[in-house]
């Protein structure tokens, strides 16, 4: 039988400032009610600060789960709202292993998983907590971007169908540890460069094969 998930929210926002980091940010997001357009670059009426890092085609959407946000709520004592880490596409839980290449298929809308979100210091100044960058890597529960493969409209409520990658396909946990290691076991880097991984984790872990290879 086929994976489902449910949309549970569509969140969007513009550029604003935090305190403690420098420029504007497109990470506070919130919901957003009615039919939202799923676009290439993105959702409609949203904003990107920072696009040498975030954007574009290949991390066109961010995912991330309620069923994450109910854990990361237990870890730190207090509610965490859909949109808080800064993602346009908040789903009830992922599936059993979500892979670069999985595909969620919303019939209007067809997404395909790219490359984990890697923390950076926008989210450690969003969540008010200079170590957070090393706490969300501990708890490697990254999420996930998206390229969009059919654009459309979507609406919360909306149920995907997962269409899965091969699995020599890397999992998507799997490349966020790898993205700090700059020695990688061969086999990992080759299973997350066969992938379709977005283009800029591409060139970095391509940079990773040992130059005699």
């Amino acid at each position: 039988m086929p994976h489902t998930v449910r949309l549970e929210s569509i969140n969007a926002g513009p550029l604003t400032s935090l305190h403690g980091h420098a420029g504007r940010t497109g990470i506070v997001k919130a919901p957003v009610a009615g039919p939202v357009d799923i676009l290439p670059l993105g959702l409609a009426g949203d904003a990107i600060g920072d696009l040498r890092h975030h954007g574009g085609h290949d991390q066109a959407v961010y995912l991330y789960s309620a069923a994450d946000y109910a854990w990361w709520s237990e870890r730190l004592g207090r509610p965490c709202p859909p949109g808080l880490f800064g993602e346009n596409l908040t789903i009830d839980r992922w599936w059993e292993t979500p892979r670069i290449g999985d595909r969620l298929d919303f019939g209007s809308v067809l997404l395909e998983l790219t490359a984990p979100r890697i923390p950076c210091s926008t989210l450690a100044a969003r969540m008010e907590d200079p170590t957070f960058v090393k706490v969300f890597t501990t708890a490697a529960r990254p999420g996930c971007y998206a390229r969009v493969l059919r654009e459309g409209t979507l609406t919360a409520g909306a149920v995907a169908t997962v269409q899965t990658a091969p699995e020599a396909f890397a999992s998507v946990v799997d490349v966020f540890h790898l993205w700090p290691d700059q020695s990688p076991p061969a086999d990992r880097l080759a299973a997350a460069l066969q992938a379709p991984l977005a283009s800029r984790a591409r060139v970095k872990l391509a940079g990773r094969i040992p130059r005699d290879s």
